[in-house]
């Protein structure tokens, strides 16, 4: 009787990991990640929208959410640490920004500026699989970006009208995904076979009365309203294997510097997020040794 060749351990399970936008609320995201780099485990495909899509890119880049978070955390402290890092940087001060739109900066030079230098590279030289939402400004349509060079493609991403300059790529002008698909997991559902998906959407601060809004937070409500809205229809036709939603829904858009809050703040969902992997990618068993793409 021939020989049969023995089988080794069962593979398992892979996962599609999407981030989604939300300005600061987005550090969150940063928590997520630990889960994953905890139990050893790495995304087979990643997709992002906005603030999703930079941090996104930067762990399909190579670092790890210990890494990221500690590029971030002098950044967040203040305006002073984000000046220093650009005047280190002379030569892009000029194409940063200009006196005929001193409200709004060039996107890919700011990124350029802030990212790690491992970020900005090619989309095909990724150490993971990486789609980021946009929207196509002529069309209304959503564009999912996944070859080319990452930067502009983050940008394009993120760039929130009225403060960053849309980005043009391929002859299309590109503006932030958040008006599409604000937590995209439905465009890497079909790519692994567990899905998580992280929405850091916000929500209207009603500790204190609707009379007393300012133009700003009532503007914000108006898009909570819009981005929840868009996810909660795709959870509808197709929900992702676990949604997580971190209570940071009151932090506002520029609400960096209380990074450490926003992080304390995500603890019981990454903490959900480590148990449904360690039972439905693992096995009910911690991972050992290093991590292994899944």
């Amino acid at each position: 009787m021939d020989a049969q060749p023995l089988s080794g351990p069962p593979a398992h399970p892979t996962v599609a990991l999407a981030l989604g936008g939300g300005a600061a609320r987005g550090i969150a995201h940063i928590a997520m990640l630990e889960a994953f780099d905890e139990l050893g485990i790495r995304p087979k495909v990643i997709a992002g929208c906005s603030i999703g899509a930079v941090i996104g890119a930067c762990y399909a880049a190579g670092l790890s959410a210990k890494e990221i978070r500690a590029h971030l955390a002098p950044l967040v402290a203040g305006k002073r640490a984000v000046l220093r890092r650009a005047m280190s940087q002379p030569s892009k001060l000029f194409k940063l920004w200009s006196p005929r739109y001193p409200s709004i900066v060039d996107g890919p030079t700011l990124l350029e500026i802030l990212l790690p230098k491992v970020v900005n590279t090619d989309f095909a030289r990724l150490g993971i699989p990486l789609h980021l939402m946009a929207v196509d400004y002529a069309t209304m349509e959503p564009v999912v970006l996944s070859k080319g060079p990452v930067i502009p493609a983050i940008t394009a991403s993120a760039s929130l009208p009225s403060l960053m300059r849309p980005v043009e790529i391929d002859g299309r002008v590109l503006f932030d995904g958040g008006f599409a698909n604000p937590t995209p997991f439905d465009i890497v559902q079909d790519q692994a076979d567990i899905t998580v998906a992280v929405d850091v959407g916000g929500t209207p601060d009603l500790r204190k009365p609707v009379a007393s809004h300012s133009k700003e937070e009532l503007w914000d409500g108006a898009f909570f309203a819009l981005f929840n809205a868009v996810v909660r229809e795709k959870e509808a036709r197709r929900a992702p294997d676990i949604m997580l939603r971190p209570d940071v829904g009151l932090y506002r858009t520029m609400d960096f510097p209380k990074m450490d809050e926003i992080l304390a703040k995500s603890a019981p969902e990454k903490q959900r997020l480590k148990q449904f992997l360690s039972e439905r990618v693992l096995g009910g068993a911690p991972a050992q040794g290093t991590s292994s793409t899944m």
